[in-house]
């Protein structure tokens, strides 16, 4: 979704900035969705031989 948000505003401005931008905040999503998996799968796991 934030990849066609990046495209179209770049279309509409030309904006390389806000392109970059908006690339890089779907990035940081990305990285905060595997962190907040990662320590789910890590309190599941340790509360497995309970």
């Amino acid at each position: 979704m934030i990849n066609k948000l990046a495209w179209d505003v770049f279309k509409n401005t030309g904006s390389i900035d806000a392109f970059l931008e908006l690339k890089n905040i779907e990035e940081i999503q990305k990285n905060m969705k595997v962190d907040e998996n990662e320590n789910n799968q890590s309190k599941w796991n340790s509360n497995f031989g309970k």
